[in-house]
């Protein structure tokens, strides 16, 4: 016998995904969350959510991004304001320059990093790869980097070349 959860459960349980995901879902991961195996039904609902989110909060949002994840966040615009308050940031501001110069520039070589970031590039992107935001391959004594899967499920990220053109 499949028990039928209410409205109230299903959108209980999406809230508790996106805010306990710490990174943007995808439709079908919400779905499976919600429990409610409907595509239409869990859509309502998210734009429900957003909607009173937008209505509550000044700060924070749920958004779909470009490629149909959506994400609990803080507004952009308080990034800034409030970095000081978060007790662990996933990597210093250092490090993160270093990932948008590699996923700007990709594939790019640990010379030309080097180059443009100075020699503290390669705690960079050691803490990059630890993370699996980047990966390299070998090509004779260079190693060429480039970002991963992760890292475009992370950001939200669907197309880099559409980042890129937003970053220019």
């Amino acid at each position: 016998m499949t028990q039928t959860l209410s409205t109230d459960e299903i959108t209980a349980r999406i809230e508790a995904a996106l805010y306990s995901a710490g990174r943007p879902l995808s439709l079908d991961e919400l779905i499976k969350a919600s429990g409610s195996n409907s595509k239409q039904k869990t859509i309502k609902i998210l734009n429900n959510l957003a909607e009173l989110t937008r209505s509550i909060f000044r700060a924070i949002e749920i958004c779909k991004l470009e490629d149909g994840n959506f994400v609990f966040q803080l507004k952009p615009e308080y990034t800034p304001i409030i970095r000081k308050y978060a007790q662990r940031p996933v990597m210093s501001n250092a490090t993160l320059k270093t990932l948008s110069y590699v996923a700007y520039e990709e594939p790019i070589t640990s010379k030309r990093l080097v180059q443009i970031r100075g020699s503290q590039v390669y705690t960079h992107l050691r803490d990059l790869e630890r993370t699996n935001f980047v990966e390299h391959d070998n090509v004779g004594r260079l190693k060429v980097y480039k970002t991963t899967k992760k890292f475009q499920e992370y950001f939200g990220v669907a197309d880099l070349n559409s980042l890129r053109k937003k970053m220019e």
